[in-house]
């Protein structure tokens, strides 16, 4: 069990850093929404699944519901993630932010 969490967790890390480079990669502000909003939320499912599966242990009813309460948090961000990255965009077009085009470096 300990492996697989193990594994899980780093799999989580590499999302978590294919989204730091991609945030610092991407040209504009709404480029740089999408792997932070897209690869952020993908490093915390694998990152809180391993947790999840660490945290089972000796299987007794205490671990089991630490896991489920890790599960639900997972369950949240999935829900708010997205409406949070609609809210931050919706925030640049009110303000004006532009996109990046080839022709304006």
């Amino acid at each position: 069990m300990n492996t697989i969490a193990v594994i899980m967790i780093l799999i989580g890390l590499l999302f978590f850093t294919g989204g730091a480079v991609g945030i610092i990669r991407m040209p504009d502000f709404y480029s740089r929404l999408h792997p932070a909003g897209k690869l952020d939320t993908m490093g915390l499912l694998m990152s809180m699944l391993g947790l999840a599966v660490y945290a089972l242990g000796d299987m007794t009813l205490g671990e089991a519901l630490t896991s489920l309460k890790i599960i639900l948090i997972v369950v949240f961000v999935f829900i708010t993630s997205p409406t949070a990255t609609h809210a931050i965009v919706d925030a640049g077009v009110r303000a004006g932010l532009e996109p990046w085009t080839q022709d304006r470096h």
